[in-house]
């Protein structure tokens, strides 16, 4: 396997942008930003695993859920900024999961689901830390967003099984943590 920030398969444009989010169970994630931005500017989504241990060798499902490899279930977005923009779908990651619990999202435990921004250049890391700031005060006023912040480092395609898994399963596992958020968590 070759390491790399960004997925060999994504398809975007020449002006496209990218973003890695980690946010629990990859498969309900991918659906969350299809749904919401499949139609304003979403180019595509390939979930995979990000910034784990380099030298973990063969990098895969099984390998990952060990926890040992620390890399964590993600979504990789190209989308284009002339319909769509980074903090549109961070105000939406911040509100379809829980910020505020260790590795862990509902039911699904483990480093793989820890909450994560991974950043594809300076300026991106910087507005994530202004939405994560912003997130917290008007929907986590009273908890503490745990969501790492830092830059994609190493990037792989999950098997092609996991690729838009439920909507080719539609009675498949989705975390029940999984839903946009209306009002503050108490």
């Amino acid at each position: 396997m070759t390491t790399t920030t960004l997925s060999p398969s994504i398809k975007a444009s020449l002006s496209a942008k990218y973003v890695t989010l980690a946010a629990g169970c990859f498969w309900g994630v991918e659906r969350v930003f299809r749904k919401h931005f499949g139609h304003k500017g979403l180019l595509d989504v390939r979930v995979g695993y990000a910034n784990g241990v380099p030298t973990a060798g063969n990098v895969n499902y099984e390998s990952v859920c060990t926890g040992k490899t620390n890399f964590v279930e993600s979504v990789q977005i190209a989308y284009d900024p002339s319909l769509t923009n980074l903090k549109e779908l961070l105000d939406i990651f911040f509100r379809m999961h829980d910020p505020t619990t260790v590795n862990a999202q509902g039911p699904d435990v483990g480093v793989q689901y820890r909450s994560a921004v991974l950043t594809h250049d300076e300026e991106d890391q910087k507005l994530a830390w202004e939405v994560k700031d912003d997130s917290k005060k008007v929907w986590y006023p009273n908890h503490e967003v745990v969501t790492i912040i830092e830059p994609i480092k190493i990037w792989y395609d999950a098997e092609d099984y996991h690729q838009q898994y439920l909507q080719k399963n539609p009675g498949g596992y989705e975390c029940p943590s999984h839903f946009i958020r209306t009002k503050p968590k108490v």
